[in-house]
Parts: structure tokens; C-alpha cells; sequence
């Protein structure tokens, strides 16, 4: 029996040919927000992707495996265009480096309407999410109008920065159009690497994680920031740091941030999120999603490649008791808008 979907993701779905480091290239299933789908998927919540897939050898991998994670296809049908591309090197922390290739590509031949139509058909929508690549100026008139009849229609929308600005041929343009799409947005997600290519020259990162409240609505923006990781900022000045404190063995760092996001918006619809978004979570409530999205995070980190944890691997990893929440005092002010 088809679960009811509870959230729509939109943006890439790619294969990654990851450099081996012996002159071959592994090709993996990939792209934000791709992973982000499978790991929203496979943590239980019902997920439909909207964007189309390619008939080629790729696009059928990729097609497995949201079906096989769970993940409702919008646009059940393959098309013609190739699946998109990128090549991936790891440095020695574990870190991914990305060239994409992205022209005439399966992912990128739709549009707001098409978006919309697919978003209006799903009634008991809660939530739309998109992030990463999407957030290109040259895609802004595919995402912006349809994040702004999502917030027409009442969903709540997530967002996910996730900045890729060697790939983008004009920064500027790169910047405005992500913060265009982060003021729409009830829930963004930020990392320390996204803030520093955001607002380059300023070094206080908890205060520019802070100024996106100014953009729009968001009533929570979460940071991670790696070994050191992650905090929930909400729009009234509460914020709450998580951080695993067991040695994980870190294989790599790929697909880490979608499976935080993944187990944030999981979290906090589970605790309420949709019935609580005018006065915002209780402290209990957010720090129990800020946990899940840690817990998510390191689960991946500890396997190569994006590997998200189904329900049962999710709860194990938390169950180990290893990631802790300090709450702070509030840095700043509620922000209004």
C-alpha cells in the first residue's frame, strides 16, 4: 500500500564518477538532492520526486533507486535527454570536489507549471524541499515561481543552500539567486563552507547564519560545520548545538549534509513542526530533530559514498547515546519580518 506523501523534492539527480585514485572512475547515483530523496525516504516519511529521469543506462539506475529507497516517481515516464554528470575527486579528509556536466540534461527539462501541476496533485502535501544545483541562476525560473505557489498553497518549504560556486559562471548572480530562494523558505540549511561563499569577508559565522532570518520567513536555519557539528537556530534566538562525541571512522564526507537535512525535516515533522509554525518547537522537540539529523549525518559519514540509514540503522545510531544537545543562551534578538 502506497504510504501518503508528506514531502516533494525538486532539483538534480545525477551520477557521480568518482575518482578512484588508480586512473578509473566509479560511477555512483548522486546529486543533493537526490540523496536528500532516498534519505527522506528511507527514514519512513512518504517522498515523491518531481523532476524527470533519463531513459539511458544512468537514468534507470537512478530510477531504482528512489524506487528501491521507497520514493515516489511524479513523472513515471523516462525522456530522452542524458542524465547529468559530474566528476568527483576526494582529498585526503575526505572532502568531494565536483565538476558537473549539465547541459541538455534529463533533470533540467522542466519547468514551474510542470513543477506546480506535479505539487498540486499530491493532497496531503506537507512540505517541498530543493537546494544545491537547482539554486543555479540559470534554473531560477524553474524553482523560484513554483517555491512561491508552494508558499501560496501553505506548504512549508525547505531549502537547502548547499553552494557549488566553482561550478557557477557568475557569482554574483549565483548568490542573489540562492538568497532569493532561501527568503522563501521556512527551514534553510546552511553549512560553514555555504555562509563562507555567501558573505565572503565576514568571519563570524553564527552572525551570518543569524542574518538569514532577515531575507523572509524562516523560522529555523540549521549550520553544520563538520568535526565540530551542527547547530538549530531559531527565528526567536534559541539555539542549540549537537555534536557526536564518539571517533568515528570517517571514510568520507559524501551525501553527510542531505542525510542531515533528511533527518532534520524528519524530525521536526515528527515532533510537530506543521501544527507548531507560528510559535515554533519546543526546546525538547528541536533538540530531538537536531539530534536525528546528527545522528543521520554520522551514520553516513562512516560508509563511502552516500549511504543514508534506513529507520532501523537511524534509531541504532541513536540509541548509542553519543550525540549530545547543549542548549544556549540566545545570541541575538527575535527577528521580525
Amino acid at each position: 500500500m502506497l504510504k501518503s506523501i508528506r514531502v516533494a523534492t525538486a532539483g538534480e539527480a545525477l551520477i557521480d564518477l568518482v575518482d578512484r585514485g588508480d586512473g578509473l572512475l566509479e560511477p555512483c547515483a548522486g546529486g543533493a538532492v537526490y540523496n536528500f530523496t532516498r534519505a527522506l525516504a528511507l527514514q519512513g516519511l512518504g517522498t515523491a520526486y518531481l523532476n524527470p529521469l533519463s531513459r539511458d543506462g544512468f537514468g534507470r539506475r537512478l530510477a531504482r533507486g528512489l524506487a528501491d529507497s521507497g520514493v515516489l516517481l511524479a513523472r513515471a515516464e523516462a525522456i530522452a535527454e542524458p542524465t547529468s554528470l559530474a566528476v568527483v575527486g576526494v582529498d585526503a579528509e575526505g572532502q568531494p570536489a565536483y565538476t558537473f556536466y549539465r547541459q541538455g540534461v534529463a533533470d533540467r527539462a522542466i519547468d514551474a507549471s510542470t513543477l506546480s501541476a506535479a505539487t498540486q496533485s499530491l493532497a496531503g502535501l506537507e512540505v517541498v524541499c530543493t537546494g544545491c544545483l537547482a539554486l543555479a541562476s540559470a534554473d531560477e525560473h524553474r524553482y523560484l515561481p513554483w517555491l512561491k505557489a508552494c508558499r501560496a498553497r501553505g506548504l512549508t518549504v525547505v531549502v537547502d543552500a548547499n553552494l557549488r560556486p566553482a561550478a557557477m559562471p557568475d557569482a554574483e548572480a549565483y548568490r542573489a539567486t540562492v538568497r532569493a530562494a532561501l527568503a522563501l523558505a521556512d527551514v534553510i540549511k546552511v553549512s560553514d563552507e555555504d555562509l563562507l561563499a555567501l558573505a565572503p569577508g565576514q568571519p563570524d559565522l553564527l552572525l551570518s547564519a543569524r542574518e538569514l532570518f532577515e531575507l523572509g520567513p524562516a523560522q529555523y536555519v540549521a549550520l553544520t560545520q563538520g568535526s565540530q557539528g551542527a547547530m538549530l537556530l531559531a527565528r526567536d534566538g534559541r539555539r542549540w548545538h549537537a555534536l557526536d562525541h564518539a571517533a568515528l571512522r570517517i571514510v568520507d564526507t559524501v551525501g553527510a549534509g542531505d542525510c542531515f537535512l533528511a533527518g532534520l525535516v524528519a524530525g521536526l515533522l515528527d515532533n510537530g513542526m506543521r501544527q507548531a509554525e507560528n510559535a515554533g518547537l519546543c526546546g525538547a522537540a528541536a533538540q530531538r530533530a537536531l539530534v536525528r539529523a546528527v545522528a543521520s549525518a554520522s551514520y553516513c559519514v562512516q560508509r563511502r559514498g552516500c549511504v543514508p540509514p534506513g529507520r532501523h540503522e537511524l534509531e541504532c545510531q541513536m540509541q548509542q547515546g553519543t550525540v549530545r544537545v547543549v542548549e544556549q543562551q540566545p545570541a541575538l534578538a527575535r527577528i521580525n519580518k
